[in-house]
């Protein structure tokens, strides 16, 4: 399809989304790198195949917002917070799925961020808090991989199936999760959590993950070795005297 001229569709955004006074605006592009038709979204979409059959590209302008596989708010989730997404892979990690059908605004209740992890269902079991920070792995600080229930106490927040935020996200607005089916997972695993940040509190807006340390400029694939100012004798290769 060629690039669709004039004013984008655009949908209005519905009532009680997101904190007090919270805008959002959210463009889709039919191919990457923002190319093709696109159409303009402040609230909830819960078919994108109504507008186009392909999402290539995203820009989010005010959010945050979350992306969903399937229509109707179903299937895997992708946080998708202030940025420009010019390829699906930058959007998520997770290779079993590219497909984004459906996105909402998320529900950002306050600037604070406070979480409780339980072991077990019904908030029983092993019980770890945190308090405005991201955790980029849960083993680090002696809790297990299994997190059944989850009580969002303020903020929001995205855990990740796998430590270094990778794999399957799943949101947490504020509110009581019981079972892990209550945030879409088929199992209770979750290996690290990080916060979703607003621009109405934070100028950054997005979160930025840790770049790696850069590899060193200059490598010496060949390098010398050092020469021994005073090497031991070999009593092997010492001349014997002659009889």
């Amino acid at each position: 399809m060629s690039e669709q001229q004039g004013t984008p569709d655009q949908l209005p955004a519905e009532k009680g989304q997101g904190g007090a006074g919270a805008t959002y605006k959210l463009t889709i592009y039919e191919f990457e790198n923002f190319r093709g038709r696109k159409a303009e979204f402040s609230g909830e979409c819960k078919s994108a195949w109504e507008k186009t059959q392909k999402i290539g590209s995203i820009i989010v302008e005010s959010g945050p917002w979350v992306g969903y596989e399937r229509p109707g708010y179903a299937g895997e989730q992708f946080v998708l917070e202030k940025g420009e997404y010019p390829l699906w892979s930058s959007w998520t990690n997770w290779q079993n799925s590219f497909m984004l059908c459906s996105f909402r605004p998320l529900k950002v209740d306050s600037a604070e961020h406070k979480l409780h992890l339980f072991e077990n269902a019904g908030f029983e079991g092993r019980k770890m808090e945190i308090f405005d920070d991201d955790v980029p792995s849960l083993w680090v600080y002696s809790f297990q991989d299994r997190v059944a229930s989850v009580k969002a106490v303020n903020g929001t927040w995205v855990g990740y199936s796998y430590p270094g935020y990778r794999g399957r996200q799943y949101v947490f607005e504020h509110g009581d999760y019981k079972h892990w089916n209550d945030w879409g997972a088929a199992a209770p695993l979750i290996q690290s959590v990080r916060r979703v940040r607003d621009m109405q509190w934070h100028k950054r807006g997005c979160f930025i993950a840790p770049s790696p340390a850069p590899p060193n400029p200059n490598p010496n694939p060949n390098p010398k070795p050092k020469p021994n100012p005073t090497p031991a004798p070999n009593p092997k290769s010492q001349t014997q005297p002659q009889t």
